[in-house]
């Protein structure tokens, strides 16, 4: 028998080549018909289902969800993105995918799959380069300029069906024959697919099997057989009655109070849905608080454990990732990154680290001293993790290129110093008497958010000061890729490199100070002698170099915070949210945590499972008993 793996990783799924046409070894059965997988996908899953009619009335904003059972070669998935491109409406709406997968393909599998149809290459190939590394949780891939989202679980279907957050038009009951996965049709597998329908949800199979429409019969879908593809005699397809419309979530005019990264990367996240967006900032301009640095590190530090904390940092690394690829070249720099085993403490932590885990290579793989050095570029004084997706952003540039869309109206040099509930909207007034009137407000205001929740009380939110130390090229061994121990040493940029940060906790001084540049200069010679020699250190003026203050916002627990403000511990306050608490790790957090507010805010697809999105709620951070003031 087989050994269960380790954490995070996912048993791949075996494949045998028969005809060059994929069979799953553990399952005895074929990924798609022999004779023709695309058009039995359209017949069976796109026709039955009314498809190509259905995306063509989908509303200004709206969305439409797919569901499936079984990703597989991803081929139902690429034949319902070619529909909705060929018959989708021509305005800005969104087709949501949700699908579950056990044993999902290696990518050189899936590349080899795909290929045998060429009239989907463009899009197999996008889906591809984003596909995830085969870790288990929830992956959100975001598609066709944001038209298309695939949220893809690989895991267990019950879990997934149990933990995921959606509502689905349209079911792909797809996945290998009954009698070959009876895991896939079990009753209680298809009380959920119940669960995650509204009256109206169609769905399709290839099955025609007694027991399985027995049982869908049972969870309430109307179904009947009706003529199956090719050689195979029947299939099913049914709905789910309708007992009157329900109305599609309106998120209507959206307001953001904050445009460094959290607040510009949500911003761009709902403009690109549709959603018209208006981004307030007392600067004269996006990126002037903690992400106005002039670069940053993007990483985190993974725990021992693979528990929610670190599933949540996982996905907001990959995604990350992925998300940052759009400005390759431009302000994302994806040099790799070395987290050094500088000290014993962090040799030990990490020796546990990889003895309990399984990340694959494209994640994070050890690497020895020699290695260290020929990555970097620099001679180190230590192994470590060598993570070859990460780097270093310009965040400042990032954050201009974010706000940068027709969607979003910019409100610069407004001082919010009230929030207002009045006729069911919200009256946002700024010190010099502006006011701005929407529907929903979303707080991103950083260190500064505490004091804008419009209610009484103590939240455990604080401001950690940090300050970067810009050194001079000259004299410095440049390394070319991201360091961090310590300290963090990113590549030179222009005529300086970026070193820091020093975490001060109980230090509010907005200036920058010559004994912080000096901390940040003596960590980083013990961290990396090659880098600064002692006596080239020795050298530099503390008192005249470059550098930056920033007040990092975090929370009591060190985790982040997306979600609707609470009046006390219970009462939500009506269209009021907040996206803050991301410390030192903003630039890894943000594009996920912007994603899952998003959807929570226009009513899509969560792209985060229950689970990791408790970790979020932010009714944690209230100390006492509190009222709206």
């Amino acid at each position: 028998m087989r050994s269960p793996m380790l954490p995070p990783g996912i048993e791949p799924a075996e494949l045998a080549w028969r005809e060059g046409v994929p069979e799953s070894v553990r399952f005895g059965d074929v990924y798609f018909n022999r004779d023709n997988g695309l058009e039995e996908t359209r017949h069976v899953f796109l026709r039955h289902n009314n498809l190509p009619e259905r995306f063509a009335s989908v509303a200004q904003g709206g969305h439409f969800v797919i569901a499936e059972n079984g990703f597989g070669t991803g081929l139902n998935f690429l034949a319902a993105w070619q529909a909705w491109q060929n018959h989708g409406p021509a305005h800005q709406a969104t087709l949501h995918f949700v699908s579950v997968e056990r044993f999902p393909l290696i990518r050189e599998d899936l590349t080899r799959a795909l290929a045998l149809w060429p009239e989907l290459h463009p899009l197999a190939r996008e889906l591809i380069r984003k596909y995830p590394p085969l870790v288990r949780g929830v992956h959100r891939l975001v598609l066709a300029q944001g038209r298309v989202r695939l949220t893809l679980c690989f895991g267990d279907i019950a879990d997934a069906w149990q933990s995921l957050d959606f509502l689905a038009d349209a079911w792909f009951m797809d996945g290998f024959a009954p009698a070959r996965n009876p895991s896939m049709w079990l009753d209680e597998t298809i009380d959920q697919v119940r669960a995650h329908s509204k009256p109206g949800t169609t769905l399709a199979t290839f099955t025609s099997v007694g027991r399985v429409r027995r049982a869908l019969a049972a969870a309430g879908f109307d179904v009947r057989k009706t003529p199956g593809f090719g050689r195979k005699r029947d299939m099913l397809r049914g709905v789910l009655p309708a007992d009157g419309q329900t109305e599609a979530n309106r998120p209507g005019s959206i307001a953001i109070i904050g445009a460094g990264i959290a607040g510009c990367t949500l911003a761009r996240n709902l403009a690109e849905r549709g959603v018209p967006v208006t981004l307030i900032d007392s600067a004269n301009g996006p990126g002037t608080e903690a992400s106005g640095n002039v670069q940053g590190a993007m990483y985190v530090k993974l725990g021992v454990e693979f528990n929610d904390q670190t599933e949540l940092a996982l996905q907001a690394l990959t995604f990350a990732q992925r998300f940052y690829e759009t400005w390759r070249g431009e302000y994302w720099h994806p040099t790799g990154l070395l987290q050094l085993a500088q000290t014993a403490q962090e040799a030990d932590r990490q020796h546990r680290f990889l003895r309990r885990n399984l990340y694959p290579r494209e994640v994070l793989y050890p690497v020895n001293r020699e290695q260290a050095s020929e990555l970097s570029g620099v001679p180190t004084e230590s192994g470590g993790l060598w993570f070859p997706g990460n780097g270093w952003l310009e965040p400042k540039r990032l954050c201009q290129a974010l706000a940068d869309h027709p969607m979003i109206t910019h409100a610069w040099g407004v001082n919010v110093d009230r929030l207002l509930p009045c006729s069911g909207k919200w009256h946002i007034s700024g010190a010099d008497g502006t006011t701005i009137v929407a529907d929903r407000v979303v707080i991103c205001a950083g260190h500064l958010s505490a004091g804008l929740i419009p209610v009484k009380g103590k939240f455990r939110l604080k401001s950690i000061r940090g300050q970067v130390t810009h050194l001079p090229k000259t004299g410095l061994r440049n390394p070319r890729v991201v360091i961090c121990g310590n300290r963090y040493m990113n590549p030179a940029l222009g005529q300086i490199a970026v070193t820091g940060a020093t975490f001060d906790l109980h230090d509010a001084n907005p200036l920058t100070t010559s004994e912080s540049h000096q901390e940040n200069i003596r960590e980083l010679t013990a961290m990396l002698p090659a880098v600064l020699k002692r006596k080239d250190a020795e050298k530099l003026d503390t008192s005249n170099l470059d550098g930056r203050v920033a007040f990092r916002s975090t929370t009591h627990d060190y985790q982040p915070v997306a979600g609707p403000v609470f009046n006390g511990q219970d009462d939500e306050l009506e269209d009021l949210f907040l996206l803050t608490g991301l410390g030192s790790k903003g630039l890894t957090y943000a594009p996920l945590l912007a994603e899952y507010l998003a959807d929570r805010l226009t009513g899509q697809p969560a792209c985060l499972s229950a689970k990791l999105a408790r970790r979020l709620e932010t009714r944690r951070l209230y100390q006492t008993d509190v009222v709206i003031s």
